[in-house]
């Protein structure tokens, strides 16, 4: 059985992606609109928005900072003008690597701010529109490096627990209304973002191969979309190790 309305057909639906300018959620804007959707994007780099939407129709920027609730309402309030949202991808995200024994409170706080407040400001903003359309799908993008604590997560880890968390209570609360919710989980991807990182990344995909796996998991009705599979079904499988084993593991695996 699905856990959500099944999400195949694009032609004519309106999206709206928030964290739109580069990585994921440029690319399944792209892949949204390849297939016939009016895609909404949203981002805090005006220029890299105005110059997607300015290069084809059925594209529309709409420059946005998560972190400020006020533009976040003005923006919901924008994108909803148009006519019923179909599906709200909160993307949009921040990541430093960090360690418990080099602390940056500074960056600690700007991953809470951008990572859960900014989804917050988003999801705050949206469901009760959602609702009265009585239709749509809510979409949040979390990370395996939620499911468990990983060295140099210290301040992305738990943002991404808390994204886990969210959408699990949204599901609960928000399906028996009509409204479909899901969880994105992905492995490594070559982003911006990742490109910090001083490790090797196994199992790493682009961006567009990413966004396909989204829009198949989006297709089957799934709630929890995780990617690519060889790598996060490892990781899914390690929740349930008691904790002597895992800590023993990680460690063993990462030297650290």
């Amino acid at each position: 059985m699905n856990l959500n309305p099944p999400l195949r057909d694009w032609t004519g639906r309106r999206v709206w992606i928030v964290g739109a300018s580069s990585g994921i959620g440029l690319a399944v804007a792209e892949a949204l609109h390849a297939r016939g959707a009016y895609v909404v994007a949203s981002a805090r780099r005006a220029d890299a928005l105005q110059a997607w939407a300015g290069a084809a129709p059925q594209r529309q920027a709409l420059p946005l900072d998560v972190t400020d609730r006020a533009a976040v309402e003005q923006a919901t309030q924008a994108a909803f003008a148009g006519g019923a949202l179909d599906l709200v991808v909160c993307c949009a995200g921040h990541y430093r690597p960090q360690r418990a024994t080099a602390i940056d409170t500074d960056e600690l706080l700007r991953h809470q701010r951008i990572n859960v407040e900014g989804t917050l400001h988003v999801v705050g903003a949206c469901v009760p529109r959602l609702l009265t359309q009585g239709s749509g799908h809510l979409s949040l993008v979390g990370s395996v490096a939620g499911y468990r604590g990983l060295p140099q997560a210290l301040a992305y880890g738990p943002t991404k627990a808390a994204m886990a968390n969210l959408a699990e209570v949204l599901y609960l609360d928000l399906r028996p209304h009509g409204l479909g919710v899901s969880l994105i989980s992905p492995g490594f991807v070559a982003t911006p973002l990742t490109a910090q990182n001083s490790f090797p990344m196994p199992a790493l995909i682009t961006p567009e191969q990413a966004a396909a796996a989204i829009l198949r998991g989006w297709a089957r009705g799934a709630f929890e979309i995780h990617f690519p599979r060889r790598f996060t079904l490892w990781l899914r499988a390690l929740r349930w190790l008691p904790d002597r084993w895992y800590f023993a593991l990680i460690h063993r695996a990462t030297g650290l």
